[in-house]
């Protein structure tokens, strides 16, 4: 008996993430399908994915990248039909022919579309972190809503939801903390007081993992491991004080679950991105990823290093954030990630230096204090309103 084929949304195939996803995709074409292809502006990688995958639909946020992918896709007679805007990424999310959905937009631009992904009952990859840091509660109440299998793709999560017990009941009682690994970027051993010097080029050269720009920034400043400790509590419902991070340099371990009767249950693979992604296009079963597996005859060392060591405190005070966010009102967490988006922006744009994208943080988070947002447009809101603040603090250490 032939199985059906899984149909499958990519939203943000021309990233890191959703080019890694169609990698996986296309090594089992007798398992998946691609339905719908999205990005922002890259048409011409777009194109190519269109050739190779044949999707009913592709979306591109920019109206000019859609004018010239659908010129292209006449040339050569392919059959894709172009859709242009925001609204577009939402109805190829939750279009009743989609089974899943594979959620790589990179920043609150993915909000929505994540949100309508949940609310349509789709087995949800998420790769977005910041559909969980901004959306918070509402997210949850959105996949409970809409019955939705939410799967994390971050490797650290995907990690922690391989370690746990396959029945979430069994979470609050056998659990006692969960423990996400860090890399620490490439400026672990850098001397902070060299911070202010340090360039674009120098912050986006991860040692382990290959990433887009943004995230290689947050890494460098473990920005991206204070949006995972946000997303790890709502994730796994797990208390704030339960949510514990290391550095680990090899970035071989991906995290790990303490158990209430001392024993760790740990998730090691190569730092290749096919690996969760595999995981979570299969599950419950494995596929093969492409991705190489250990080969411990050969690997190094593991070691570890506390955060509560005193320079690394001072090379990487963003992280703290995460838990002043947690314990702060309903909307600070989102109010953090805006922030921080337009400050590594503008470090990016050599607008501001290394070391001022937490200050921007901090003087947002300072300044902005969010109502209870109850529906996506208060999310969004707030989003507007502390990009704003971000700016405008960002332009003044310009200026300084």
């Amino acid at each position: 008996m032939t199985m059906k084929k899984k149909t499958i949304t990519v939203l943000g195939s021309t990233g890191s993430i959703g080019v890694n996803t169609l990698d996986v995709i296309a090594r089992h074409p007798e398992k998946f399908e691609v339905f719908a292809l999205t990005g922002a502006k890259q048409f011409e990688l777009m194109f190519s994915q269109c050739v190779k995958f044949k999707p009913q639909f592709a979306v591109m946020v920019d109206t000019q990248a859609a004018r010239q992918l659908e010129e292209k896709l006449l040339a050569e007679n392919i059959p894709t039909r172009v859709l242009q805007g925001a609204n577009a990424l939402c109805e190829v999310a939750s279009d009743q022919r989609v089974d899943m959905v594979m959620a790589a937009i990179v920043g609150a631009a993915g909000l929505a579309s994540c949100m309508a992904a949940a609310l349509a009952g789709k087995r949800l990859l998420l790769a977005n972190k910041e559909a969980l840091v901004v959306g918070a509660e509402l997210f949850m109440h959105a996949v409970l809503q809409g019955g939705a299998k939410l799967l994390p793709i971050d490797s650290e999560h995907s990690a922690i939801f391989q370690s746990l017990p396959e029945n979430p009941q069994a979470w609050p009682v056998s659990v006692n903390k969960i423990i996400l690994t860090a890399s620490g970027g490439p400026f672990r051993t850098r001397a902070p007081a060299t911070f202010k010097e340090i360039t674009p080029e120098q912050a986006c050269a991860h040692p382990n993992w290959v990433m887009g720009r943004k995230i290689s920034v947050d890494s460098a400043t473990m920005m991206n491991k204070a949006l995972e400790v946000i997303e790890a509590k709502f994730l796994f419902g797990m208390a704030p004080s339960q949510i514990e991070v290391v550095i680990h340099p090899q970035s071989i371990i991906h995290s790990m679950v303490e158990f209430v009767d001392g024993s760790v249950v740990a998730q090691l693979g190569t730092p290749d991105m096919r690996m969760p992604i595999s995981y979570g296009l299969a599950w419950p079963d494995r596929v093969s990823s492409g991705a190489s597996p250990i080969d411990f005859k050969q690997a190094s060392q593991m070691t570890f290093e506390s955060m509560e060591d005193a320079s690394h405190q001072l090379r990487y005070p963003g992280l703290a954030l995460a838990w002043q966010a947690l314990s702060a009102p309903s909307g600070t967490t989102a109010v953090l990630n805006a922030s921080n988006e337009v400050a590594v922006e503008c470090f990016l744009q050599r607008k501001i230096r290394f070391d001022q994208i937490h200050e921007v943080n901090l003087s947002t988070l300072s300044a902005i204090q969010p109502a209870q947002p109850l529906n996506l447009d208060d999310l969004l809101a707030i989003d507007e309103q502390s990009r704003a603040a971000a700016v405008r603090f960002a332009h003044q250490l310009a200026e300084i």
